[in-house]
């Protein structure tokens, strides 16, 4: 048993020798995860598990910035969540999953990171004054929304990640996070943090059922975990081009969202769907039940998945308590060289 588990751990460290370095992200639990979603960051997340040492939690702290109010389904957001990433394909043996809030490191550096940080750097962020009026509705003005960035940056530096995976939008986000690594490294005199750089994605941009952005908040979802039923439906229910009254009419696919979502799902054919659109040789309904066909059976093995998961709540649990015991091994290694930096490890 002994060897077997020697073998085991030998097998482990060769792997993670073999990766391209340290990648850390995370997603807020806030509903269900839908196709956005996933061509926007998970479809990315499952292929870099596979080439770099991945390290991906549920950020439920970092929900709490802006829906502290009501936390009502937050226990049931973060299971769903989990069983959207497993059934879409993220692998526990590859990459560590686990919840942001039980790494009480996570925490530690925050408060840490905060005594240095310069107020006018959070004031700058991009996103905040931008946020606080699209979420005007919120009670957001709080010391922890204006600390976002301290936090996400305490969330990716202490896996010293190497690498961030980012769309251009973020880099700024990404950059104050180097910049806290740079104070930091100066100010104690010495290497602890490795400065991250973005790993930019092209994400896949799809939009909603009613062709504005896809979003929970516009109920225009399709979700991972819809069955394919459900799935046909809400194609079948999409908003097509608004120029085109006849069938046989010229049609504008540019405009049209299911078009969209045929340059996705119907490479094989999406030169021949577009020509036909313009010339009026196929019909918007025989054009959305061909795309529903091509939806539903990707995600018919995401949803069998989800099924098979969803009886299995023990081994979800076991999952995370490993993840989680990956995490904090690594989490507190890096802080037992931030203290050693910063003299605060008297005891």
């Amino acid at each position: 048993m002994q060897n077997g588990t020697n073998n085991e751990t030998l097998k482990g460290l060769v792997q993670s020798m073999q990766k391209k370095g340290i990648i850390v992200s995370g997603m807020r639990p806030t509903g269900a995860m839908h196709l956005g979603n996933y061509f926007g960051a998970l479809e990315n997340w499952i292929r870099l598990q596979d080439e770099y040492e991945c390290y991906y939690f549920v950020a439920d702290w970092h929900a709490l910035t802006t829906g502290y109010e009501d936390t009502s389904e937050y226990k049931n957001n973060i299971t769903n969540l989990l069983v959207d990433w497993l059934s879409a394909g993220l692998d526990p043996e590859k990459c560590v999953l686990f919840i942001q809030s039980s790494i009480k490191e996570h925490a530690e550096l925050h408060l840490l990171l905060s005594m240095n940080l310069p107020l006018s750097w959070l004031y700058r962020c991009p996103t905040y004054k931008d946020q606080l009026r699209q979420l005007k509705d919120r009670n957001i003005a709080t010391y922890g929304f204006l600390g976002y960035p301290c936090l996400m940056a305490s969330d990716i530096l202490v896996y010293k990640a190497n690498f961030v995976p980012v769309g251009e939008d973020q880099l700024p986000h990404l950059e104050i996070t180097r910049e806290m690594a740079r104070r930091f490294n100066y100010l104690y005199k010495c290497q602890v943090f490795p400065e991250p750089q973005p790993l930019l994605t092209e994400a896949k941009v799809l939009p909603g059922l009613d062709g504005r952005k896809m979003s929970k908040s516009y109920n225009n979802t399709i979700a991972l975990s819809d069955s394919p039923e459900t799935v046909q439906k809400k194609i079948m229910s999409m908003i097509t081009d608004p120029a085109r009254i006849h069938k046989d009419d010229p049609g504008h696919p540019e405009v049209c969202s299911v078009f969209a979502y045929h340059k996705l799902f119907s490479s094989d054919e999406v030169n021949e769907i577009e020509s036909m659109c313009r010339k009026g040789g196929i019909g918007c309904v025989a054009c959305k039940k061909k795309l529903a066909k091509k939806v539903a059976a990707f995600m018919t093995p995401i949803w069998e998945r989800r099924q098979s998961w969803l009886k299995r709540p023990d081994d979800i649990r076991d999952i995370i308590r490993a993840g989680n015991d990956k995490a904090r091994e690594k989490a507190s290694g890096t802080m037992a060289e931030v203290r050693e930096a910063m003299n605060v490890d008297w005891i």
